[in-house]
């Protein structure tokens, strides 16, 4: 069995783990071309060629804030169609659980003077965050983004055929949002808009 992590963008982040936590696959994924639809479409397919047959799979969710918005809908939507295509099950992880699931929160400063991280600055924090939980170290932000959503996937997997969690709390409150997520009541929909 392999746990699988995808961070779709214009460079997708792959990673696969055995079962005991070690690296299998780390690779930045970019398909053919700079043009689209031949861009997407090649990375689309070079994405589903890394994935086998039993995987335990997590993806990152849909960005909000991308400049690249029809891009980003266009990848995500192509690979989970063809992830359903191909009846591969997979878990969405929100891209803020991901950087939560490291004890990252987006900000930083003491409680009265913090800041919103921006980007890079962000990356940065995920990556070194990513490098003092695991060990694990990658040039690419988005594999970096792929090994976290890997883990995460690890640790769905065994709290799935244990019933139990042995991990941090912010941790475990990543892992119980995504295998019991909170529905949005009509009064809470409407607030939201």
């Amino acid at each position: 069995m392999r746990f699988v992590g995808i961070d779709p963008s214009t460079k997708t982040g792959f990673v696969a783990l055995d079962e005991h936590g070690e690296v299998l696959r780390a690779k930045e994924l970019t398909g053919v071309s700079d043009e689209d639809p031949r861009r997407m479409v090649t990375l689309i397919n070079e994405v589903v060629a890394h994935i086998k047959p039993g995987d335990f799979l997590c993806i990152e969710g849909f960005p909000f804030d991308t400049q690249r918005a029809m891009f980003a809908g266009g990848l995500h939507h192509g690979i989970r169609n063809e992830l359903f295509k191909r009846k591969i099950h997979y878990y969405e992880v929100a891209p803020n659980a991901v950087k939560k699931f490291v004890n990252v929160t987006g900000w930083t400063g003491e409680k009265g003077s913090k800041k919103r991280l921006t980007g890079p600055q962000k990356k940065k924090v995920v990556m070194a965050a990513v490098q003092e939980h695991f060990g694990f170290t990658h040039k690419s932000d988005n594999v970096v983004d792929a090994y976290v959503l890997a883990q995460i996937a690890a640790n769905l997997f065994f709290v799935q055929e244990t019933d139990s969690f042995s991990g941090l709390n912010y941790q475990s409150e990543v892992i119980d949002t995504i295998l019991n997520p909170k529905t949005k009541t009509k009064k809470e929909k409407v607030k939201s808009k």
